[in-house]
């Protein structure tokens, strides 16, 4: 046989195995994306970035998420996809906010995303409705809504007890009752633009429904 011939024969098999390589490598399924990582959501949430100029959250949200501030978000035990959602929103115009849109701006997508996870797996603080003359009023608004303006239920969204649809709607049962008027009201005067059909319901509610509707979702639980 020609010596020649286990040249072009080696490299004849070289060129196969450097094909199936190829052909090994394209089959091979791609990563998908990170998964959230609520280990470095902790440390973002508690320790914030100095070097980033990145606050602390725990500095206005509280230890877990607990807020005692009545005008600051409780955030424990929220669902990720609304935090992740809503700190994208800050980073644009539809929810501009002069504290949280700057701290948003440099936050990374996969930093949003752990900060979320973090804020889930954490217990949700309950509150507690403080006026009871309009106690009634705001069950009758959460639960039937106002026939006469077409504003829906509260529940049929955010579910009976507050606890929301994850992905979907938030959660909101337990929250503080300053926080969630001023929501409305920014929903109503068109200053927070990233739900259309929030911005749809709070238009023809009055101050006192607000304000009641809110006070009975800071007792629900």
């Amino acid at each position: 046989m020609n010596r020649a011939f286990f040249p072009v024969v080696t490299s004849f098999f070289v060129a196969v195995l450097a094909l199936s390589s190829v052909a090994h490598a394209a089959d091979a399924p791609k990563a998908g994306p990170a998964k959230a990582d609520p280990a470095k959501g902790e440390a973002l949430y508690t320790g914030g970035d100095a070097a980033r100029n990145i606050t602390a959250c725990v500095t206005c949200h509280g230890a877990a998420g607990a807020s005692t501030i009545s005008v600051n978000p409780k955030l424990g035990g929220q669902h990720a996809e609304y935090i992740h959602k809503q700190l994208t929103n800050f980073q644009g115009a539809d929810r501009n906010n002069p504290i949280m849109s700057p701290l948003a701006k440099v936050l990374t997508d996969d930093e949003m995303k752990n900060i979320a996870a973090y804020l889930e797996a954490q217990a949700v603080k309950p509150g507690a409705a403080k006026n009871k003359d309009t106690l009634e009023l705001g069950k009758k608004i959460y639960r039937g809504g106002i026939a006469e303006k077409n504003i829906p239920a509260c529940a049929g969204c955010h579910s009976p007890n507050g606890a929301g649809i994850p992905a979907l709607f938030p959660r909101i049962g337990g929250q503080h009752q300053d926080y969630t008027v001023t929501e409305l009201n920014n929903f109503r005067d068109r200053i927070r633009k990233n739900s259309p059909q929030m911005a749809t319901i709070a238009r023809d509610m009055s101050d006192d429904e607000i304000k009641a509707v809110a006070d009975y979702i800071a007792g629900l639980r």
